[in-house]
């Protein structure tokens, strides 16, 4: 892994922390203190950050298996499905990130 990659990941990883800390506080906050009745849009919108950051991260994967498998099937076409079974992975990762819709 190079140093620039390095990076990138640590001020992701930086980033998802103050997310989660901010989504932590909001949870902690005392029910009785906000009568307005905004819990299904904190709802909502904590559903909608784990499925946007869950199809980012299934993207940002599968770049990079989608490649390998492609240099992988120029090399050697038997291996197909290997590279079919490696690119369909990621996919999952959507569908976990999907679950709170249901949950909701």
């Amino acid at each position: 892994m190079n140093k620039n990659t390095l990076k990138m990941s640590l001020r992701t990883l930086i980033v998802l922390l103050a997310l989660t800390l901010v989504a932590q506080g909001v949870a902690a906050q005392d029910a009785a203190a906000d009568d307005s009745g905004d819990d299904d849009n904190i709802g909502a919108l904590g559903v909608g950050i784990a499925l946007g950051l869950a199809a980012i991260g299934a993207g940002y994967s599968q770049a990079a298996i989608g490649s390998a498998a492609v240099g992988m099937l120029a090399e050697d076409g038997s291996k197909f499905g290997y590279a079919l079974i490696f690119t369909a992975l990621p996919e999952s990762i959507v569908i976990l990130g999907a679950l709170p819709l249901f949950l909701q």
